[in-house]
């Protein structure tokens, strides 16, 4: 009987020392997946908080450019782009284009003096410029949670641990390889 309680607690003990790193190591995944998960929430956040801005502006530019249509349709069209993105790297890509479309909307403005005096659109472009700043911000936290989560999945012996309950690396939020050239204004009829 003694026998058979020792070889009780070793195996007991055994399991303990087994169970317990694995609990660990789940739980620390579950972790840095949500703070991943937080962190994406963050960007969509920013990112939705620019979409509402766009029509806005937009509407404000047409009061003073109403024959720049091709930009107003390049913002439609990127910002429905965005809206209707699903992954990260759809996201990423309709994120570019819609920089891209404002940029160049927002140079519309260099060329209307009355436009870049008004208080609804110095308004506007200053609540954008704070929203680009907060976008590159929550892209910047999303992507050092993705790193330190990848990371964490790849390295023994939690490895074992990801791969047997299935937690898959997670996509970082790149922008697209032309996204450091700068976009070409055409002001071609603008004073007309």
């Amino acid at each position: 009987m003694k026998n058979a309680l020792k070889i009780l607690i070793v195996l007991v003990v055994l399991l303990a020392v087994i169970a317990l790193p694995l609990l660990t190591s789940y739980n620390s995944l579950v972790a840095a997946e949500e703070t991943v998960n937080s962190a994406w929430s963050q960007v969509e956040n920013q990112l939705q908080r620019r979409t509402d801005l766009i029509p806005n502006l937009v509407n404000t530019v047409k009061g003073y450019a109403s024959h720049e249509e091709t930009v107003f349709t390049e913002v439609t069209k990127a910002r429905e782009k965005l809206i209707a993105a699903g992954t990260v790297a759809e996201k990423a890509e309709a994120d570019q284009e819609l920089s891209s479309a404002v940029s160049r909307l927002l140079a519309i403005a260099e060329n209307y003096p009355e436009l870049k005096a008004d208080a609804n659109f110095r308004q506007l472009a200053d609540e954008l410029a704070g929203t680009e700043n907060r976008i590159a911000t929550a892209r910047m936290d999303y992507n050092n949670a993705v790193q330190a989560y990848n990371t964490k999945i790849r390295k023994f012996p939690t490895v074992i641990i990801a791969k047997i309950f299935g937690f898959e690396p997670k996509e970082y939020f790149k922008a697209e390889e032309n996204a450091n050239k700068v976009p070409t204004v055409d002001f071609g009829n603008a004073n007309e």
